[in-house]
């Protein structure tokens, strides 16, 4: 049963005596909308015999843009009620709906139109984000406006024959950018949320520098971080999606440093970079595996099962059950089934001698088997404690040429270093350029790109905010 569904039978509604007018849908559709400019128009336009033809901007397909709205069907609309309301948690839209006033067969009827459609996804129905909106016609539902994404709402309305019909409304989005900046107390991720970056931005900027910092351990409080990132807003101003981060920083005790996301022309292949042009991306990670904590490290120990001390052969990440494992670098898969005491276990041949293995995975990813190809990112398994394990954690090793090594102490090789490429170094640095005008906005003094003096302040999100900025 998807979540817009009802458990509750559906009760035949009673029809009404006529359907949603002609008007009065018009103005739902551009109160959805948000088109301010045609509503006033509207209130403006008198008892006029000629057609008020202004619609919103290219933002409804036909024929719903196509038809036209007169002052004489405004002003003779009957009173309309509307009311809205974010889905709840366990709460199916039938039952928002419901909530909102709707009869329970009106509200199940309604909702029946999107079933079997591609019309919205229920897999992106998220409590306190999913928002609905009713209108009711003398107690009576007419008309319900679901959030299906940042860009569509879904109108489902009430025929003159009392059945229910649905429309996609696409709304006109403009780009724009914003900026963070701010001193870290308690975590990166708390005060990025705090001033309107969201869980995707911050796990970019974890990723950017997931190659030469150990979050757990080398960040610190007074610490300071950056982060830019792509936005949209919709015909309101409200800001309404964020995208890429377009350049995050770390101005701390363990590093200083800064990146730029930079796709190179030549292989089309988005990277980070840093304000020479080197990548940020490593031969290998040194952690495979997001949101976790070192639970034990390289070198000799007590086996918690055996009792006995002896080489611990990698480190060890406490994580939840089912967290994804990442592979560490592009290679091919050697083996991927059960290893004794290491339980599930796969084993992944990199170039240059290295190898790595993940042991103790709750379950491998669809298509991991040997000689399957991966890259560097691709999820490979799942957390778990299969083996000879006392909790959920990932038991991670790297070798070279046969031999176990501490990957956290490793000098790994680097990425792609664009100056050895004079075309892609002059790409990067007009880039780099255009990025620094965005971070720059608005004549917010920022650190530079090298992140060698820290701000003496954290701005507040008005003022980060750089938006809507038309990109260059």
């Amino acid at each position: 049963m998807s979540p817009y569904e009802s458990t509750d039978p559906v009760d035949v509604p009673v029809p009404l005596k006529s359907g949603l007018s002609q008007g009065l849908k018009s103005l739902i559709v551009l109160g959805i909308l948000g088109s301010a400019s045609a509503l006033a128009g509207i209130l403006m336009s008198g008892r006029s015999a000629t057609p008020f033809t202004e619609t919103a901007e290219a933002t409804v397909q036909a024929p719903l843009a196509a038809r036209l709205v007169t002052a004489w069907d405004a002003v003779d609309a009957p009173p309309v009620q509307r009311i809205e309301g974010k889905l709840e948690r366990n709460e199916t839209l039938t039952g928002l709906l419901v909530r909102l006033g709707a009869a329970q067969g009106d509200a199940g009827a309604a909702l029946h139109t999107l079933a079997g459609t591609d019309l919205l996804d229920s897999r992106r129905l998220l409590p306190g984000k999913t928002m609905a909106e009713a209108w009711f016609e003398n107690g009576q539902l007419t008309a319900v406006s679901v959030r299906a994404a940042a860009d569509l709402s879904l109108l489902i309305t009430r025929t003159p024959d009392d059945n229910w019909s649905a429309a996609p409304l696409y709304a006109k989005l403009t780009p724009g950018y914003h900026r963070v900046e701010a001193e870290i107390e308690t975590s990166i991720y708390a005060a990025a949320l705090e001033l309107g970056a969201e869980d995707q931005q911050v796990a970019d900027f974890a990723n950017a520098f997931a190659y030469d910092i150990d979050f757990q351990r080398e960040i610190y409080p007074g610490d300071r971080f950056e982060i830019l990132f792509e936005t949209a807003y919709d015909e309101r101003g409200n800001r309404v999606r964020n995208g890429e981060v377009l350049y995050a920083a770390l101005n701390g005790k363990a590093l200083k440093r800064g990146f730029y996301r930079f796709t190179p022309s030549d292989d089309t292949v988005a990277d980070y970079f840093d304000e020479n042009g080197e990548s940020a991306t490593k031969f290998l990670m040194k952690t495979p595996i997001n949101g976790a904590r070192i639970s034990s490290s390289f070198g000799k120990r007590k086996h918690p099962i055996s009792g006995y001390t002896r080489l611990h052969k990698g480190t060890d990440f406490a994580a939840p059950t089912g967290t994804p494992v990442y592979a560490a670098g592009n290679g091919t898969v050697e083996r991927a089934s059960r290893n004794g005491g290491y339980g599930n276990y796969v084993r992944i041949q990199h170039t240059r001698g290295y190898e790595t293995a993940y042991a103790h995975l709750s379950r491998y990813a669809k298509g991991i088997k040997p000689g399957k190809k991966v890259i560097q990112g691709d999820v490979i398994g799942y957390v778990g404690s299969t083996g000879a394990s006392t909790g959920p954690h990932l038991h991670y090793e790297v070798y070279v040429d046969n031999k176990p090594v501490n990957v956290m102490s490793l000098n790994l090789p680097n990425g792609r270093k664009l100056e050895d490429h004079p075309a892609m170094l002059s790409e990067f640095k007009a880039h780099k350029a255009t990025v620094d005008a965005l971070r720059m906005a608005r004549g917010e003094p920022v650190a530079t790109a090298s992140l060698s003096t820290a701000q003496t302040q954290s701005p507040s999100p008005s003022q980060a905010e750089a938006a809507p900025l038309q990109s260059p």
